[in-house]
């Protein structure tokens, strides 16, 4: 199994910045991308910004140019920079990796249990 923990979740104003943490543990053979999803209430869970191992990166139109997503391939470890944060990201962030165990070596997508990010005005 593997464990995806997140932290750097908190309350900040409109204009300041978040940097969130996920860290992948467990059985784990490899990883493939790794993923940065929010969920604001009432709505569906959208992708904010994804990462491959080789270091490419995509984001959502909504944070391109105020997110930088990164990570250490050595830690297992995912990194959400969120600068200029507006009232509309507030919403809980997921992190979501694809890994693969030595149980069965299929690749298979693990979620986090979500930190919470509100952006007051």
């Amino acid at each position: 199994q593997v464990q995806l923990v997140e932290s750097g979740g908190g309350l900040v104003q409109a204009g300041e910045s978040l940097r969130l943490s996920c860290a992948a543990s467990g059985s784990i053979v490899s990883i493939n991308s790794m993923t940065w999803a929010r969920q604001a209430p009432g709505k569906q869970r959208e992708l904010v910004a994804s990462i491959t191992t080789a270091g490419s990166t995509n984001y959502a139109d909504s944070v391109k140019g105020r997110f930088t997503i990164s990570r250490d391939n050595a830690k297992n470890t995912v990194y959400l920079q969120m600068n200029s944060l507006k009232p509309e990201d507030t919403a809980v962030y997921y992190c979501n990796c694809f890994a693969r165990t030595p149980a069965d070596l299929l690749l298979r997508p693990y979620w986090g249990q979500g930190t919470q990010v509100t952006v007051s005005s």
